[in-house]
């Protein structure tokens, strides 16, 4: 009987810890027992089943998809978010509200924001964002040049601008384009001081927030006059290519596909996406699964936001 004795006793301690909300000092007092004792009994009290942590996910979230991904992918963190719609305009709003919140209660004060400019997703988390009063950034750097049209460039000027300004930041842009006419244009670019003073700043990058786009271009590109030809995304595809992050092309594994185009292009790349401390991905829809789980095979993501219907698509792969 000494053993259901002292599990007895356990369980009064835990009773009054956890039920009755006593502190440990005064369940000491109580009933005469030092508070190291009180302490070690309400260990036993989980080691022996006594007390057991019950987490019940309120209604529209989605612990059990997150849990999944996060085993299936090596992934770090996962976020699933509600969504009444499979399609793409509705899954980009709910998921830029919950990428504005994830980065609302996260932001560490004096972090350099790398910003993936040609997004329509990161686009909608910026219009959610409410501007940050004791956690302030200190840059917000454009990861990726402008493209095509001149017109529809001012886009990506605009989502880096008034990320600063919501978070306290400098902005940082580039002011070329995200893929140049040739390898000597591409050089030629990056000579230029203030082109240069950005792209230094690639390595002192904290806190990285991308897209994940598909070979074919998103209406966004498109609409930009479009980044590569035909010919071009039709190679790409060739050779293995499912999906990008920042104009970096990836095959199904994961692994980068190197191709000529890689030296037009005027961005943050991969091997560089991988040394930043915490990398956040925004991604849904039907059209873009099978390039987010090649993403997430790349290794770079740290924390991915996507809706319900993506996120069982990835899990039935």
């Amino acid at each position: 009987m000494g053993r259901l004795n002292e599990l007895r006793l356990i369980s009064r301690v835990a009773q009054m810890y956890h039920i009755e909300r006593r502190r440990q000092a005064e369940i000491a007092d109580h009933l005469r027992l030092s508070q190291a004792t009180v302490s070690r009994m309400l260990k036993r009290a989980e080691t022996e089943g006594i007390v057991r942590t019950s987490v019940i996910p309120p209604v529209g979230t989605y612990g059990d998809l997150e849990s999944a991904l996060r085993e299936r992918f090596d992934l770090p963190e996962a976020v699933v978010v509600e969504c009444t719609e499979d399609r793409d305009g509705a899954i980009m709003a709910r998921i830029g509200e919950a990428a504005a919140h994830l980065l609302e209660i996260t932001l560490a004060p004096g972090e350099t924001i790398g910003v993936s400019s040609w997004s329509q997703t990161i686009f909608k988390m910026v219009e959610n964002i409410h501007p940050q009063k004791s956690a302030r950034a200190k840059f917000v750097v454009q990861t990726l040049g402008g493209m095509g049209d001149p017109s529809v460039q001012t886009h990506a000027t605009q989502l880096t601008t008034r990320l600063a300004g919501l978070t306290g930041a400098e902005p940082k842009l580039l002011p070329v384009q995200g893929v140049t006419s040739s390898r000597e244009a591409r050089l030629l670019m990056m000579a230029d001081p203030f082109v240069r003073e950005t792209v230094d700043l690639f390595g002192s990058i904290t806190l990285a927030i991308v897209g994940i786009g598909a070979v074919e271009p998103s209406e966004l590109l498109a609409r930009s006059g479009n980044i590569f030809s035909a010919r071009e995304l039709a190679d790409l595809a060739e050779a293995g290519a499912v999906g990008d992050i920042s104009l970096r092309f990836f095959d199904k594994h994961g692994r980068p596909v190197k191709t000529p185009l890689d030296d037009r292009v005027i961005g943050l790349p991969l091997e560089d996406l991988a040394g930043v401390d915490r990398v956040i991905a925004l991604a849904g829809g039907a059209k873009k699964t099978a390039a987010i789980a090649g993403a997430l095979k790349v290794g770079v993501i740290d924390i991915l936001v996507t809706d319900k219907f993506t996120a069982e698509r990835l899990l039935e792969m």
